[in-house]
């Protein structure tokens, strides 16, 4: 069974968010085992965006952080933090059309955010679009 990328995108989502978890609580994980417990088929895409994010993890916090207006990287919870790093990450390195990229990361915070932070995900990421150098 093949993952279509709205499938991959909720996957990387839980990837990220359970890496965050490991990292603020500086539990040792193998990036190798947290693919293989998520994963039922082995994904490029999946793992692609994962390497990503966090290859690139304080670039996308610094840009990400430059669009939270009254609010902080911190404040924000470990499913908002992995929608937001993933979508950012999917805009400035992947080559999906950004208004893809944006309503998929909207959609996800739907199903795991309140109506706040759907809103706010949505300002940044149109943000980061308008003023970032983002793949088109």
């Amino acid at each position: 069974m093949k993952l279509t990328r709205t499938e991959g995108r909720e996957k990387i989502m839980i990837i990220l968010y359970q890496i965050d978890f490991y990292m603020k609580e500086n539990i040792s994980y193998e990036l190798e085992n947290v693919f293989k417990e998520n994963l039922e088929i082995d994904n490029k895409y999946v793992r692609d965006i994962v390497c990503g994010v966090l290859n690139n993890m304080e670039n996308i916090d610094n840009i990400i952080s430059k669009y939270l207006e009254n609010w902080d990287l911190d404040r924000l919870g470990k499913t908002d933090k992995a929608i937001l790093r993933l979508a950012t990450y999917e805009m400035l390195y992947y080559d999906t059309p950004n208004v893809v990229v944006i309503n998929e990361a909207v959609e996800l915070s739907k199903k795991y955010s309140d109506d706040k932070v759907v809103k706010l995900i949505n300002a940044v990421l149109d943000k980061v679009r308008d003023n970032e150098e983002v793949n088109e």
